[in-house]
């Protein structure tokens, strides 16, 4: 399999700040590897700055959220043909020396998460957002016979079934791209898995972060997890 059967999937909400800097760290890092860049209704310089980097970029009319965007990158990468889809942040989050560790775990997986909390790194979640993790931790790992640790990561690694599967189905709603797609993969059969990988501080824009969202989090959260197991 080469390189050219990758494609890293990034979507962006006015990323202007950091998008430059994370489109060149992967490109210096996996020079061999195709980048899309699903620009999500943004208001500033995000796509110009994507397009100076030699990337593909689709852009959507108007914000649909990050569902809707990766939904768009896993139907971009279906029709053209990429056996492997990299799920990848625009805020600086991620770092590319995890990709070729996500890639390796696929022999025997059909997706691969990237988890902060496996050991690796210094990333801490608190208060009900930490709880809403553990929570998801202990439901999800029981059905997917394997202890997972990270349900909510962005971080992920899918074949070519799984792209052809998030294609055809792929929620815009509110964490559930995170929480309904990995449910529902799993009671589809896919096997998952994760790998421990170091994620750093967003390098731009402004992180939801407070007492109130916190709980309202919680709340979702928890209400997304109910209807995932739900959903028929």
């Amino acid at each position: 399999m080469t390189q050219k059967s990758v494609l890293v999937i990034i979507p962006a909400w006015n990323e202007e700040e950091s998008i430059g800097d994370v489109l060149q760290e992967i490109q210096d890092v996996l020079p061999d590897v195709d980048i899309l860049v699903v620009d999500d209704g943004s208001t500033d310089s995000t796509v110009k700055t994507a397009r100076e980097h030699d990337v593909a970029v689709l852009e959507l009319p108007f914000n649909l959220g990050v569902g809707g965007a990766r939904r768009l990158g896993y139907i971009y990468a279906r029709d053209k043909g990429y056996q492997i889809a990299v799920q990848f942040d625009a805020d600086g989050q991620h770092l590319p020396e995890s990709i070729p560790g996500l890639i390796a775990g696929l022999d025997g997986a059909d997706m691969v998460i990237g988890a902060r909390f496996a050991g690796e790194g210094d990333y801490r979640a608190r208060g009900p957002r930490r709880w809403a993790m553990t929570l998801f931790s202990l439901v999800i790992s029981g059905q997917a016979k394997v202890r997972l640790t990270d349900t909510t990561s962005g971080l992920r690694c899918c074949n070519r079934e799984l792209i052809e599967y998030y294609a055809a189905w792929y929620p815009v709603e509110y964490l559930a791209d995170t929480i309904d797609t990995l449910v529902r993969a799993i009671k589809a059969g896919y096997v998952v898995r994760q790998i421990p990988v170091v994620m750093r501080p967003r390098a731009g824009g402004a992180p939801s972060a407070s007492p109130v969202k916190s709980i309202a989090y919680l709340g979702r959260a928890v209400f997304v997890l109910c209807l995932a197991y739900l959903r028929k």
